[in-house]
């Protein structure tokens, strides 16, 4: 029997079968890790075949994950060698991003987005908290909104308080996977209560102490909303670029691309080198130079490669 993992609590995981039915499930066994560093066999997102557990009732045994389609991995932790698999089979990278209360710098968006570049996922950006803004601030939220809706990327200004964009917001979720990114207190709880008011209701409505991480798992849990699915990652504060070399940073930024063939060297990184297409675009600005400080500060992070 088919099923989709939906919730991970260390050695036992919640899955969801193709009739709806939910059960625990456990590992039979051990799986053989393809890479070795990789800490977690299976992931919320994963869809697994399950048998019926011989030795607890109404429970099951996991006996294979099938192919993903993408995912999401980071650090285990700062002190760890060791990479773990946040989420699976996206069809799409939300974040929550604010102005105010806190500020989402964008320096993490863009960490965000390249991120999500790296691993073939789709990304979008919900500007959230435009209640709280005056009349400049809102106007800098359109102007960012635009900005990255010009590199490609779907993008809403609202808030989660008001619900200002939030059905457009939930039509644009509708019948994907949705990975939901942001810093503690930026809204997301709000947001997605918002969203989702009767159907989490009957699962209870997210805190935001649960999406501040003040929890211990560092687990991603999936809400399952008619044919949406939102998969909450409490224990993401930052997105290195686990699978990816400094000399392929360039190609996560999708503004670069369209230079990037124009460059005199064919092994351009961009920063020193002459006659560089993308150096030309940042000077007339057709590159944003708000992005390309994105960039350097990535190319010379080493936090953004561990």
């Amino acid at each position: 029997m088919d099923a989709l993992v939906l919730k991970s609590t260390g050695s036992w995981y919640q899955v969801e079968t193709l009739d709806g039915a939910i059960l625990e499930a456990r590992i039979r066994g051990k799986f053989r890790l393809v890479e070795k560093d990789i800490s977690n066999p299976i992931a919320v997102g994963d869809l697994v075949r399950i048998e019926e557990d011989p030795n607890f009732a109404d429970t099951a045994q996991i006996v294979e994950i099938y192919n993903r389609k993408n995912y999401i991995i980071r650090k285990s932790n700062k002190l760890s060698s060791k990479r773990q698999i946040l989420a699976s089979n996206l069809d799409l990278g939300l974040m929550v991003a604010s102005l105010v209360a806190p500020s989402t710098s964008r320096g993490f968006i863009d960490r965000f987005l390249a991120c999500c570049e790296a691993y073939h996922i789709p990304a979008a950006i919900f500007f959230n908290k435009t209640d709280l803004l005056e009349d400049d601030g809102i106007e800098l939220s359109v102007e960012m909104s635009k900005e990255y809706s010009d590199l490609g990327y779907t993008t809403f200004v609202g808030s989660a308080t008001t619900g200002h964009g939030a059905n457009e917001l939930k039509a644009f979720l509708f019948n994907k996977t949705t990975l939901l990114a942001g810093h503690s207190g930026v809204g997301k709880s709000t947001l997605l209560n918002k969203l989702y008011p009767e159907s989490l209701a009957k699962v209870g409505a997210i805190s935001e102490t649960h999406l501040k991480g003040k929890h211990t798992t560092t687990f991603a849990q999936m809400y399952v909303i008619d044919k949406t699915r939102i998969i909450d990652t409490p224990g993401i504060r930052d997105f290195g670029l686990v699978d990816i070399v400094r000399q392929e940073l360039a190609h996560t930024f999708p503004e670069f691309r369209h230079h990037m063939s124009a460059c005199k060297f064919n092994d351009c990184l961009h920063i020193n080198e002459p006659e560089c297409a993308v150096k030309n675009a940042v000077e007339q600005h057709t590159i944003n130079p708000e992005r390309y400080y994105s960039y350097l500060s990535m190319y010379h992070n080493e936090d953004s490669f561990n």
